[in-house]
């Protein structure tokens, strides 16, 4: 039997990025008390979500993966703890800057970093000015305990809502998927609610690659902004293992059984059907 047992944690965030480090780090142990082997902070967590304006001075506040004071705390602590966390933070590399995700292992190293392939530009969430599209591609990571091996695929918020990106990791051997979030209210139609779409989507992820998928968001209103938390973790059928409310801040955890996963996505033929030759269309950019 190969089990994993997973952990989201959902917060809200102050400008003061130790403050918040503090605060993520309280999380994770009580997660990593509660067995969890693999735990998902939110996206950003470093302090507010900054995309909401176009400010040059926030520029400052990125730094390469090996000095982000996020990063290497991430690293101490998954290190005392013997637990992996994927971890995000904004990246400067030279004259660029990304929205990536640190994949620190229980070790404490950093296993390899994802820039966010896809980037959003809108009201409240305008991550163009600040990023570029990542040039990673997408990522899948080994994850060995006394429990098994698997394979982690992570993608970071807008990639959730892309079906490409989850059957992409799926294709490259991932066994369970991990979305850290930064969603809430939408400042040009406050009538919209994204929350029962944002969990439909990354649902019928799992449902459509018969893999478990694990969802961080953050709470609490920022600048007039509401995120609204709601962070899950789903089986391989779609079904909510755990989940929390829009205002909690917690820990949330679930076992899975890899080889029950395996033999169930085995059986749905989804993967023995596929018609890549059928699919071209998709890699058109017209």
């Amino acid at each position: 039997m190969t089990q994993i047992t997973v952990a989201a944690i959902q917060a809200g965030f102050t400008p003061d990025i130790d403050r918040n480090i503090a605060h993520v780090s309280r999380l994770i142990r009580e997660a990593a008390s509660r067995g969890a082997q693999v735990i998902l902070p939110p996206e950003l967590f470093e302090g507010e979500y900054f995309c909401r304006v176009e400010d040059e001075g926030l520029f400052a506040n990125a730094a390469p993966v090996g000095e982000h004071k996020a990063v290497l705390a991430m690293q101490a602590l998954a290190e005392a703890l013997k637990v992996t966390i994927p971890t995000s933070f904004f990246e400067a590399d030279g004259p660029h800057h990304y929205n990536s995700l640190a994949m620190i292992g229980p070790d404490g190293e950093v296993q390899g970093v994802y820039r966010k392939s896809h980037i959003p530009d809108g009201p409240g969430y305008e991550e163009k000015f600040y990023f570029r599209p990542g040039n990673t591609g997408f990522k899948v990571w080994p994850h060995a305990s006394a429990t098994g091996a698997a394979k982690l695929g992570v993608g970071v918020c807008w990639d959730q809502w892309y079906p490409e990106t989850a059957r992409a990791m799926m294709l490259m051997g991932a066994e369970v998927l991990f979305y850290p979030t930064a969603i809430g209210s939408e400042p040009h139609d406050t009538s919209l609610d994204t929350a029962r779409l944002w969990r439909r989507a990354m649902v019928g992820h799992a449902v459509s690659n018969v893999v478990p998928v694990v969802a961080a968001n953050r709470v609490g209103v920022e600048h007039g902004q509401t995120f609204y938390g709601t962070s899950f973790i789903t089986d391989e059928r779609g079904d909510i293992l755990a989940e929390l409310g829009r205002e909690d801040e917690g820990v949330i955890t679930a076992t899975i059984d890899l080889d029950i996963v395996k033999r169930h996505r085995a059986a749905f033929g989804f993967f023995r059907d596929r018609r890549p030759d059928l699919y071209g269309r998709l890699v058109q950019d017209v």
